[in-house]
């Protein structure tokens, strides 16, 4: 069913300048609009619509609405920041790694097949980046991978951004709002993503490489057997699950498992550790990031007076899922047939690929 759409101002690709003076003017305007204070420069202040000539003279202008911002681009952007690692392999996945000049909030290491490519590219924050910062490299786009990483006291404001000749996308999958949320976050919606990134960029022909890859690796998985499943993302006192309209519940219900909280209507969602004590489930899938790894969440379990007596405790029966691999983008497909293919596992008493220490 074709969702609901809500229409603002429109946000313009505008051409890259590499003037040290444009850059002056950019820092200048935001802090002007960040401190909403008056002040004057004497260089021009950027057009409110400025487009690059550069591009190829095949391509086609696009103009999405995305999360309910309107985003026109007359040429494919050729300085990009990406924040939030599923923007940047998503990027890299595409063959579009010379467009990056700046990556921002890593959950965790590139895979191999792709680390090569990022490695000379600037790693501007270790979270969000600050607008300075991000304005220091000079971004045609900002690609972000959560609504949230666009706000006054991160990147900045999808508007003052698009009023500096910068403009925004954001990942569907991640848009938050009714009419805009997928609900429930499916396939179709991660490889929708893939093909509409490939557009942006002028890239059809990639995309749908990727897209073919993705598909292949789907068709070939063996779903499990419907061992239940708790995703514990993050939290120790109040852990933070899969819920069941997001990533979680569609690599979970694509590797044959069923998600214990899947009747929660969100992605994730907080719970008590006597919920999961109650359910037992049959498997832990514990997500692997940056700043709570699953050798942390293993620890944790083994202490706990009332978790380390559950099963998949006892058993050690636990799945690992690299954290840029639990939210929509070029890895799900691979990280769903890990899924699958460890439960097998798990059934049979064989040792569990651990995707973490893959490439």
């Amino acid at each position: 069913m074709p969702r609901a759409r809500r229409r603002t101002p429109r946000v313009t690709a505008s051409p890259p300048r590499t003037s040290t003076g444009r850059r002056s003017v950019l820092v200048a305007v935001a802090s002007c609009t960040l401190l909403l204070a008056s002040c004057t420069t004497n260089a021009p202040a950027p057009g409110p619509s400025a487009t690059r000539s550069s591009g190829p003279a095949s391509y086609a202008p696009v103009t999405l609405d995305n999360c309910g911002t309107e985003v026109t681009f007359d040429a494919p952007p050729q300085r990009v920041v990406a924040i939030k690692s599923s923007t940047t392999e998503m990027l890299l996945a595409l063959g579009l790694a010379d467009t990056l000049v700046g990556t921002a909030f890593a959950d965790g290491p590139l895979p191999e097949r792709w680390a090569d490519d990022a490695a000379d590219v600037p790693v501007l924050s270790d979270k969000v980046p600050g607008q300075e910062a991000l304005l220091e490299v000079e971004p045609d786009l900002v690609y972000a991978g959560w609504e949230s990483n666009l706000s006054a006291d991160g990147a900045g404001e999808r508007s003052t951004l698009g009023a500096l000749g910068i403009a925004t996308y954001v990942s569907p999958s991640a848009c938050k709002e009714p009419g805009y949320q997928p609900d429930p976050l499916t396939f179709d919606d991660v490889l929708h993503e893939i093909r509409e990134v490939g557009d942006v960029f002028g890239v059809p022909d990639a995309a749908a490489e990727v897209v073919a890859e993705q598909q292949a690796t789907l068709d070939a998985i063996e779903p499990a057997d419907g061992q239940t499943a708790v995703w514990w993302s993050s939290g120790t006192d109040t852990p933070y699950v899969g819920a069941g309209i997001g990533a979680p519940q569609m690599l979970l219900e694509t590797a044959g498992l069923t998600n214990v909280f899947a009747d929660v209507h969100d992605t994730w969602t907080s719970v008590g550790w006597e919920q999961v004590v109650s359910a037992d489930p049959d498997v832990l899938v514990l997500v692997d990031s940056a700043w709570n790894s699953a050798q942390k969440k293993k620890d944790f379990l083994a202490a706990h007076p009332a978790a380390s007596q559950l099963t998949a405790v006892r058993e050690q029966r636990y799945v690992v899922v690299p954290f840029a691999a639990s939210e929509a983008g070029v890895r799900n497909a691979q990280a769903a047939a890990d899924l699958a293919e460890a439960a097998r596992a798990l059934d049979m008493g064989t040792p569990v690929p651990d995707p973490t220490t893959q490439g």
